[in-house]
């Protein structure tokens, strides 16, 4: 196979002190339940991101099953992970924060207002007409909850990740990346001003230019059906000198750490990233054991230094005691899981959870 294809947002990565606490909450609050791998080992491939030595770690993939990307939530076992050096403002160089879908979006704030949980916008419309609102996590982390009609299952009201923001210091730089390589040519908006809909976060009272965009083609193949489509919106500070959101602190530390995507084809990927200018930095072995799944990965910077990952996924555990696996590796890799083999994944669901330590 010469071709690269991109099935879908996996997952973002979420910097954590405490992974038990961090997968209660998305478990409970967001859906994400279902625990695809719980893997703790040594770090070794991402060293030079992580102080130039390899770390001890825990990380947890969660999915929730209604549709979209899930939560890699990730935590040092060995050291303390770092703050950010400076209060995140809009506009800042990195991840600010993933794009979760609901079908009901009137529901879902007054669940999480009920809940007491930390909302910090009204419900607002954004410059597609769609209506979102924002919240943080137990652990100061920004989300953005935003209408959508697109789901995988037809019950449920909230789902997965279906989109990030990404701050950058030039958009027209930055599209050689997410449009050319990763797909996202189809332009919802591109606008430059200020927003009501951002006026609630941090120096969001200023200028920006603001551009959406999708895929144009259907992602077929794998999880894609899963995953279901997705947006990138690219946001450029104009009238202040953004920060690093992940400056002088490595990667693990807390916060938004890396925006994966599901692919096949590395090797094709890596040649078509090395000609924009943004080679692999790290690529794993063919065969890479994350818990119980296996797949091959690799990360790239975009042209702020934000992680990108990609993550050529192998197998994926259901069921341990009697070895039952889906297998990838034997499979067409345009066509898509049969709806029973993303159904099983329910054994994977967690409705017991771990005390969280002190």
């Amino acid at each position: 196979m010469k071709e690269k294809l991109i099935y879908g947002i996996q997952q973002i990565g979420i910097g954590v002190k405490d992974a038990n606490k961090a997968f209660k909450w998305y478990a409970t609050k967001l859906g994400a339940d279902a625990l695809i791998f719980d893997d703790s080992n040594e770090a070794t491939y991402m060293a030079k991101y992580m102080g130039g030595k390899p770390r001890n770690k825990r990380a947890l993939l969660a999915l929730n099953l209604k549709g979209g990307g899930g939560y890699e939530i990730w935590q040092y076992k060995d050291r303390t992970p770092s703050a950010p050096i400076n209060e995140f403002k809009l506009g800042d160089l990195g991840i600010h924060f993933p794009t979760i879908k609901t079908k009901n979006i009137q529901k879902t704030y007054a669940r999480l207002k009920y809940d007491n949980e930390r909302i910090i916008s009204e419900i607002t419309v954004e410059p597609d007409n769609k209506k979102s609102f924002y919240l943080k996590d137990p652990f100061n982390n920004i989300l953005k909850i935003k209408e959508s009609e697109k789901f995988y299952a037809k019950k449920g009201n909230l789902a997965g990740i279906s989109g990030a923001v990404i701050g950058v210091s030039n958009i027209d730089i930055s599209l050689k990346l997410y449009a050319t390589v990763l797909g996202y040519n189809k332009v919802i908006y591109d606008k430059t001003g200020v927003f009501k809909d951002l006026s609630n976060l941090n120096n969001g009272s200023k200028k920006f230019r603001r551009i959406l965009f999708t895929h144009s083609q259907k992602r077929v193949g794998g999880f894609a059906n899963l995953f279901g489509e997705s947006e990138i919106e690219l946001i450029q500070a104009i009238e202040n000198k953004p920060n690093k959101i992940f400056e002088n602190r490595f990667w693990g530390d807390l916060g938004y750490i890396h925006l994966c995507f599901d692919v096949k084809n590395l090797t094709q990927l890596a040649k078509e990233c090395k000609e924009i200018e943004l080679p692999f930095q790290v690529m794993s072995s063919p065969s890479f054991d994350m818990g119980k799944a296996n797949g091959h990965w690799g990360y790239i910077e975009d042209a702020d230094g934000t992680l990108i990952e990609f993550v050529q996924t192998n197998k994926v555990p259901l069921i341990k005691k009697i070895g039952l696996n889906i297998d990838l590796t034997k499979r067409n890799p345009k066509k898509p899981l049969p709806n029973w083999m993303i159904k099983a994944m329910h054994l994977k669901r967690v409705k017991k959870f771990t005390t969280p330590s002190q």
